[in-house]
């Protein structure tokens, strides 16, 4: 498989999971031990939780069947859950239920013959939606309306004042998605449609969608790339899947500068990832002044996926996290709600998305003496050869 273009993951079949296992034996003992580390809850005291933070879950996730060889399968979440109920603070997260997205917010985004088309096609028992690679079942589209009406869920709360922030552990994943069109495991675009949610229903001027997806959320960037009201940063592999993400592409029209792209090229590391939050997405932040913070959390840039060949450690994810949380802190009251993305590991996958929720829930202050990041430190995993 040409990893520089092809479509992620779906031609591999369980070859990609052998891939996985051949990179793992590659990655150097310390940057394995820090992932582990981070995210491991049996080798240290949890702390008490300092935000009251919104977990959106529902099993009907489970249902969206893209096919029996697909990376992006039901397991991710069930192995995710497993995961995070073995940690202390599981008990203090609130539970948030979705309810389907409403069809006039899935049409701020998406085109109404396109949704009608999607319909369709699951109900048919399509095996696919405009292109191979975005499989579906019967109910694969009301899957997809509550992932994306579990953004709309705990956006509702955080502006309540109800939680602080919250994460949706749902799928499938939404920013390849176009207006008219699905792409790469996606159906709609779930952060795309909650920023809107929150402009039209909350009243919110300016939001902020970070990605950080291996894949450049391509249909993210095209929903808002006129739109200076919505600043869409991303990093991600460059060149690869989609084909977008140039840094040259910095939005059009008044959207100009609105759009960030970080390209990261394959083999890239911590310390790569943490230059570019220092000199181009955290003083983009500090210039748009969000009022609130969307993030598109994939989790496949660790060097455990096995779709990309972004070399991250979980504790790379920890410290972009709670960066992300002082920026929210500085300029949208600490609004912040999490979008789960991409991931394929079921090894990686759930201990990223645990380390990620406990940065969330301000779990994870003893974390430091099992080896993770101080604020404000630099990474220990660089990008020097080993």
């Amino acid at each position: 498989m040409n990893r520089t273009a092809a479509v992620p993951g779906v031609a591999d079949g369980n070859g990609a999971e052998a891939r996985a296992g051949s990179r793992r034996s590659e990655r150097s003992p310390g940057a394995g031990a820090q992932g582990q580390a981070g995210a491991t809850g049996a080798t240290r005291r949890a702390p008490a939780v300092r935000r009251r933070t919104g977990l959106a879950y529902d099993p009907i996730c489970l249902r969206h069947d893209p096919g029996r060889t697909h990376p992006e399968r039901s397991a991710r979440l069930t192995a995710t859950m497993e995961r995070l109920a073995r940690e202390p603070w599981f008990a203090e997260l609130v539970p948030v239920a979705a309810a389907p997205c409403p069809a006039e917010r899935l049409e701020a985004v998406h085109a109404p013959d396109y949704i009608a088309r999607a319909e369709e096609v699951c109900r048919s028992g399509g095996p696919y939606l405009d292109v191979p690679d975005v499989g579906v079942s019967r109910e694969s589209f009301d899957v997809a309306r509550i992932a994306a009406g579990a953004g709309l869920a705990l956006a509702d709360r955080v502006m309540a004042g109800e939680i602080d922030n919250g994460f949706s552990l749902a799928r499938p994943p939404g920013h390849h998605a176009e207006r008219s069109l699905a792409l790469g495991f996606c159906v709609f675009n779930n952060a795309a449609i909650l920023a809107r949610y929150l402009q039209r229903r909350h009243g919110l001027e300016k939001v902020l969608i970070l990605d950080w997806d291996v894949h450049h959320g391509n249909g993210t960037q095209h929903a808002f790339e006129e739109d200076p009201t919505v600043l869409y940063a991303s990093l991600h592999q460059y060149p690869f899947y989609p084909g977008t993400g140039a840094a040259s592409e910095e939005g059009i029209g008044r959207g100009t500068g609105a759009t960030v792209n970080c390209p990261m090229p394959a083999g890239a590391r911590d310390a790569l990832y943490e230059e570019a939050f220092r000199a181009r997405i955290l003083p983009a932040i500090d210039r748009f002044k969000p009022d609130a913070v969307l993030l598109s959390a994939g989790f496949d840039a660790h060097a455990e996926d096995p779709l990309a060949a972004v070399e991250l450690s979980t504790g790379c994810y920890r410290w972009m996290s709670e960066r992300v949380l002082e920026a929210a802190d500085r300029h949208a009251g600490g609004r912040v709600v999490s979008l789960l993305e991409g991931g394929y590991s079921l090894d990686a996958l759930p201990e990223c998305v645990a380390a990620h929720i406990e940065c969330l829930a301000g779990a994870d202050r003893d974390a430091r003496a099992a080896g993770t990041l101080e604020a404000g430190d630099g990474l220990t995993k660089g990008n020097e050869e080993e």
